[in-house]
């Protein structure tokens, strides 16, 4: 059997995700991609062999299209998983699930109601960092104990440039928001509290309402205290860092494009412009691990709603804190 996929969102990464199901994913093919921006479509479909459309619904109740993709702009998200749930078709959703906790619930409870006998979860979310090498060998360490008892975490997240329109708040629920699953996912415990910790100076790439850099502080049930840097305008290239303390030793995920300024050689090696290079075989693992859930009803490692509602429920205690003066401030439950 082979699941026919289709893709609402037709950028950087709706067209990686087509590319993908069309050659690199087994038991895929790719039916039809979809976006505002016809033009846009066509260029994406085309070469894959697939049809465009401008209508998102109108692939989502395509009888040719079994499941859906969805990597079209945030504010788009709940809506459309909506329309999936409500057409029957099985959605992986792009991080965030959701921009308001409100929404993210809504459909949790929705997806809830329909999930199959086989406990197929119809509501997948891509947060693709489960599915990195690097990241997923970190957990198997900490799961093994070798580091003793975790203490602490330390996470970099650095880009380019913050995308147009760019605001402190928008930096926490579109990019920050990949470290509030992450983090409790590598140590296996939720978040209680978080603190945005305000900084005095900013880069000058940022533009007004943007706070850029920005200091995270993210506290797990477990105890374990993490921090992240946010950086959107770092400039440098693309940089995602990470590294658990514990009592006996410590351990950090090593990017596989490291680059830094080499003292033998006296000169820089660049880092990746953006983010692709850097996760390109994540996406690949998490699209073949979906398409392998759909299939055969395996357990997988993918994000479900539940997932993307406590990072949405994070990331909104986390823009309560930016608002109250980054007074640490308790997650709510899911």
């Amino acid at each position: 059997m082979t699941i026919r996929t289709g893709v609402v969102g037709a950028g950087i990464m709706g067209a990686d995700h087509a590319e993908n199901l069309a050659r690199n994913i087994g038991g895929s093919t790719l039916a039809c991609v979809a976006d505002i921006d016809g033009e846009r479509a066509k260029a994406a479909a085309s070469a894959l062999g697939a049809r465009a459309v401008t209508d998102p619904l109108e692939l989502i109740h395509d009888d040719g299209v079994d499941a859906v993709v969805i990597a079209s702009h945030d504010s788009t998200h709940p809506e459309l998983v909506q329309a999936c749930l409500d057409a029957g078709k099985p959605v992986l959703c792009e991080k965030p699930l959701a921009s308001t906790a409100h929404e993210a619930r809504r459909i949790v409870e929705a997806e809830r109601a329909v999930r199959d006998e086989r406990g197929v979860s119809p509501v997948s979310v891509g947060f693709m960092r489960r599915f990195d090498p690097g990241h997923v060998e970190l957990r198997q360490a900490l799961a093994e104990g070798g580091l003793g008892r975790p203490l602490l975490l330390h996470g970099i997240s650095r880009n380019v440039s913050a995308a147009p329109g760019a605001t402190s708040e928008s930096a926490v629920t579109n990019s920050a928001i990949h470290e509030l699953d992450a983090f409790p996912w590598l140590l296996d415990s939720p978040i209680a509290e978080v603190s945005w910790v305000p900084g005095v100076l900013a880069s000058s790439e940022a533009a007004p309402g943007l706070q850029d850099p920005a200091f995270m502080m993210i506290r797990l049930r477990s105890g374990v205290l993490a921090t992240l840097e946010l950086f959107l305008n770092a400039g440098h290239g693309y940089s995602t860092q990470c590294e658990v303390v514990g009592e006996r030793g410590t351990a950090r995920v090593v990017e596989p494009a490291a680059a830094a300024y080499n003292l033998e050689r006296k000169n820089y090696v660049a880092y990746p412009a953006d983010w692709r290079p850097r996760f390109a075989e994540a996406y690949r693992r998490e699209l073949q691990a979906w398409v392998r859930h759909l299939l055969e009803g395996t357990p997988s490692s993918l994000a479900k709603a539940e997932d993307g509602l406590r990072a949405t429920l994070a990331a909104d205690a986390m823009v309560r804190s930016m608002h109250d003066g980054g007074a640490f401030t308790p997650v709510a439950a899911a």
